[in-house]
């Protein structure tokens, strides 16, 4: 099965990715014409975040919005900075049909708080040490308020509050439900970034 058919028997029958759910999208943080910028934050960034970045990335060309969103991620610790993604994520990424192999773990720090018009944080962990670092940097972090949000918060079947489990002391299963969890999220949220910026022609 090749690369593509794989990633479309990873969509949900029925699926409609302009799906409503989720968290008012915030507005770009300026008024240029840039491409709307999306950081996505975990622990160690080798793990749910990159996972989620290689998802994103492909419902956002699906939904025609390559060009006008870019995504990244980093993580919170350092332990990781520099490093490959995890080889159970990149195994689960290439089982449906994605790439991981190109990802280099990063840091998240107070200077890019000001670069990102979303931020979306896999628990509420991720979300304490994002508003902690704000908070210790008013300056740069002014405005982080409506600007970060939990990834299931974009899933409509997701229950409030409801998190991405770290999968790292897990095994393959736990990799799998990661996957399955950021990736009905990922459709709602690319649904619901083309209904905002509109589709080019």
């Amino acid at each position: 099965m090749s690369a593509d058919a794989n990633r479309d028997a990873a969509r949900p029958a029925g699926d409609d990715q302009s799906a409503p759910g989720g968290p008012d999208l915030p507005g770009p943080r300026t008024a240029d014409a840039g491409p709307y910028r999306i950081l996505l934050v975990c622990l160690g960034n080798i793990c749910r975040s990159p996972m989620a970045e290689v998802i994103l990335r492909d419902e956002l060309d699906q939904a025609g919005l390559t060009g006008q969103v870019t995504v990244e991620s980093a993580g919170t610790g350092d332990w990781h900075i520099g490093g490959p993604m995890d080889d159970r994520a990149r195994a689960e990424l290439g089982r449906r049909g994605y790439d991981g192999s190109a990802h280099i773990a990063r840091q998240i720090t107070p200077h890019w708080l000001g670069n990102y018009d979303l931020f979306i944080v896999m628990d509420r962990k991720n979300l304490a040490n994002l508003r902690r670092m704000a908070d210790d940097d008013l300056a740069d972090g002014a405005g982080l308020d409506g600007r970060v949000q939990l990834m299931r918060a974009f899933d409509p079947a997701a229950e409030p509050e409801a998190e991405v489990p770290d999968p790292y002391h897990g095994g393959a299963a736990e990799y799998e439900e990661t996957f399955e969890l950021v990736h009905a999220a990922a459709r709602s949220l690319a649904g619901r970034l083309a209904a905002r910026l509109g589709r080019p022609a």
